[in-house]
């Protein structure tokens, strides 16, 4: 091949080998399903070698799709951060962000240093409100929520949606032997506030709603968490933010069973705020980061 493919090409194809799907990659680029599979059938064409195979109603990539679409992520990856890099150079001053626990711990912070590598002259404060969704801290220049993105007068992006699942140690799920859904009647839950994703969970499993309203109650995602880990119960777990913990081993998911939260992360910056330098490059470096999570 003599030239380069388009990139609105190469970012069609990076999409839907991460997500999975030709609607969820169309949702992403705001542009049609039909445009996305034009982009791809051109791919193939300029490429020489076939992309994707049919699977029933289902699209997925061959084994050489998902090779060279690999490529093509550290690619478009190497040209954001190098943009992101240069675009910080020279930006300073302060910059206070607003993150739920949950997220800031296992997330954020583990990334933050490169961060600092594409900004080093801003000094950064992060914060964690008293409720998921909180954007009123007239001290915050930049927020990440948990919630519907509601938000008025605000500048809403969406970060991710969450599917929650059934999360528990190694050594829980050994001692109770859990072969099946129904095998956590028998298991103490863990929950975040309320019942209410592990009530919406029962009622997809088929279990007894009223069952999900037992056992303890934290207010704050990494007390979850920190109870789960020391095999005190079975938690509903956040798959985004418990993605390290599970790659480890150290969190399992004993069904394949998952619920979709109404709420989603959201980045949330007040108007009044937009203009700042810092905000811009933190926002910039959000994007570059998100897709690799």
């Amino acid at each position: 091949m003599s030239r380069i493919p388009s990139t609105q090409a190469l970012r069609a194809l990076e999409s839907f080998a991460r997500l999975g799907t030709v609607w969820q990659a169309a949702d992403e680029l705001h542009i049609t399903r039909s445009a996305v599979s034009h982009q791809l059938r051109l791919l193939e064409r300029d490429l020489g070698f076939r992309l994707m195979n049919r699977v029933g109603t289902r699209a997925e990539l061959t084994p050489q799709g998902k090779a060279y679409a690999e490529d093509v992520r550290r690619a478009l990856s190497a040209i954001a951060g190098s943009a992101s890099r240069q675009a910080g150079r020279g930006v300073t001053g302060t910059l206070t962000v607003s993150c739920p626990p949950g997220f800031a711990s296992s997330w954020l912070c583990p990334k933050v240093g490169r961060f600092r590598e594409t900004c080093p002259d801003v000094v950064l404060s992060l914060v964690t409100p008293r409720r998921l969704d909180d954007v009123s801290n007239p001290d915050v220049d930049l927020f990440i929520a948990f919630g519907l993105g509601n938000q008025a007068d605000m500048e809403v992006e969406l970060l991710k949606k969450v599917e929650f699942t059934p999360l528990c140690s190694p050594a829980l799920l050994n001692r109770l032997g859990l072969q099946d859904p129904a095998g956590v009647l028998q298991a103490n839950l863990l929950h975040l506030t309320d019942f209410e994703d592990w009530v919406n969970w029962f009622r997809l499993a088929g279990l007894p709603e009223e069952t999900a309203r037992t056992g303890q109650r934290f207010s704050d995602m990494n007390l979850v968490y920190a109870a789960t880990l020391a095999s005190q119960g079975v938690s509903m777990g956040d798959e985004f933010i418990c993605h390290g913990a599970m790659a480890q081993g150290i969190l399992v998911r004993p069904f394949d069973l998952t619920i979709r939260s109404p709420r989603s992360y959201f980045l949330v910056v007040p108007p009044e705020k937009a203009a700042n330098p810092a905000v811009a490059a933190f926002r910039s470096w959000m994007a570059d980061e998100l897709p690799m999570a």
